[in-house]
C-alpha cells in the first residue's frame, strides 16, 4: 500500500468514527528521571496525539538490557518512568500503557524477525555502530546487535498505522518496513506498512554546559535538566547556563549557540515565538533572560515533579494501571502473534 493511501486510509477511519489510526512509541527506563530534552522532544507530544490516534505507549525494559543494568533500579526506574508518563497526562482510559517485558509476544516475533533479517543489514544500522564503538564490537552484546529486530517486532506487534520517530530513529523505522515487506511477501499479507509520525517541529535541546550536544543522560553534570530533580536545582542549573560572548538577546545557533539553546527551551515551554522572545528580552541582559527561563521551568517541573511522587507512593494503583495496560496490549499482540505463527507453519497448541 502506497505512503499516499495509507495517509488517506487513517484519515478517512477518523473521520467517520469507525476507528481512529493506531498509533506506537516506547521509551527505555534507563535514568533516575526523564530530562527536558525528552519531555520538549517527544513525550509532551504523546499526550497530544491521545486526542485523534489510539496510542500504545511502552516502557522499553527489554531493550534497556542489551547494555548491563542493575536488577533492583532497573526495575525501580521502569515505575518510575511510567509514573511519569501518567504525571504529563498520558490518559491510560485512552492510551493503552505498558511494560514491555509484560507482553511475551515481544520476544517471540522478535525471533521469527530474526530469521528474515541479513547479518550484513542488522551490522549497519548507525546506532549499533554508535553503541559498540567505545569498546569495540567484540566487547558488544547480541542484543545490542539485533535491538533493531525487536523494535521491528514491537511495532509490527501493534499493527500501528504510525511511529513517532525523530531523525536517530528514521533507519529502524525503514528496517521495520523492509521487514514488514518480506514476510507479506513470502507467507501472506500480515503486517501494515508503519508510516513515520513527524513529531511537531521543536528545536533540539542542547546541554547547558555543552551546547554543542544534545541534552542526554549520558552527559551527566550539570547541563541537564532532570523532572524529578528538586525545581530549585533546576531553576540553577538555568542561571548557570553557558551563554556567549556579547550582551545580545538574539537567536543564532552558530554565533550564539548558549542564548539560543535557551531560548528554544523558553520558546518550547511558554508557546511564544522566539521572534517575541527576542522583542522583550531586546537591549537586557543575559541575567533577565535566564531568571525568567528558570520560573518558566519551576512552573512547569513542580506539578509534574509532585504527581510522579504521588502516583510512586500509590504502587498499587500505578501496577493496576500497568496491568491493565497490558492486558489491552496483549490483546492485539497475541492476535498478531497467532497470525505469525500459522503463516510461518508452526504447529498449533492443543486447546
Amino acid at each position: 500500500m502506497s505512503t499516499t493511501t495509507e495517509l488517506e486510509v487513517a484519515v478517512q477511519e477518523a473521520a467517520s468514527g469507525i476507528a481512529k489510526p493506531r498509533i506506537l512509541s516506547g521509551i527505555q527506563p534507563t535514568a533516575d528521571s526523564f530530562h527536558l530534552g525528552n519531555y520538549l522532544g517527544a513525550l509532551r507530544q504523546w499526550v497530544d496525539l491521545q486526542e485523534d490516534y489510539q496510542p500504545f505507549f511502552f516502557v522499553a525494559d527489554m531493550h534497556a538490557i542489551t547494555v548491563e543494568q542493575d536488577p533492583k533500579l532497573l526495575r525501580q526506574r521502569s515505575l518510575v518512568a511510567a509514573a511519569q508518563l501518567l504525571a504529563m497526562g498520558v490518559d491510560p482510559a485512552r492510551s493503552a500503557v505498558f511494560v514491555q517485558s509484560h507482553i511475551p509476544a515481544h520476544a517471540q516475533l522478535c525471533w521469527v524477525l530474526q530469521g528474515l533479517t541479513g547479518f550484513g543489514e542488522a551490522r549497519r544500522m548507525t546506532q549499533f555502530k554508535d553503541k559498540s564503538a567505545k569498546g569495540g564490537e567484540g566487547a558488544a552484546s547480541v542484543g545490542l546487535f539485533t535491538y533493531p529486530v525487536l523494535q521491528a517486532a514491537d511495532i509490527l506487534l501493534y499493527r500501528p498505522h504510525f511511529v513517532p520517530v525523530g531523525e536517530d530513529q528514521r533507519q529502524h523505522l525503514e528496517l521495520t518496513r523492509d521487514l514488514a515487506q518480506r514476510f507479506n511477501h513470502r507467507y501472506k499479507k500480515t503486517f501494515r506498512l508503519p508510516e513515520p509520525y513527524i513529531l511537531r517541529a521543536t528545536s533540539k535541546i542542547y546541554d547547558l554546559q555543552l551546547v554543542e550536544k544534545q541534552m542526554s543522560k549520558s552527559l551527566g553534570g550539570n547541563g541537564c535538566v532532570w523532572l524529578l530533580d528538586e525545581p530549585a536545582a533546576s531553576a540553577k542549573r538555568i542561571r548557570s547556563a553557558v551563554t556567549d560572548s556579547g550582551s545580545e538577546i538574539r537567536f543564532d545557533p552558530e554565533e550564539k549557540p548558549g542564548i539560543s539553546n535557551l531560548l528554544s527551551i523558553y520558546s518550547a515551554l511558554s508557546a511564544r515565538s522566539i521572534a517575541s522572545l527576542e522583542e522583550q528580552y531586546a537591549g537586557q541582559g543575559y541575567g533577565a533572560l535566564k531568571s525568567d527561563l528558570a520560573d518558566v521551568v519551576v512552573d512547569v517541573v513542580t506539578p509534574l515533579r509532585d504527581r510522579t511522587l504521588e502516583l510512586l507512593d500509590d504502587q498499587a494503583h500505578l501496577t493496576d494501571v500497568l496491568k491493565r495496560g497490558a492486558e489491552q496490549a496483549s490483546d492485539v499482540a497475541e492476535a498478531t502473534l497467532r497470525d505469525v505463527y500459522q503463516r510461518v507453519g508452526f504447529v498449533a497448541p492443543a486447546q
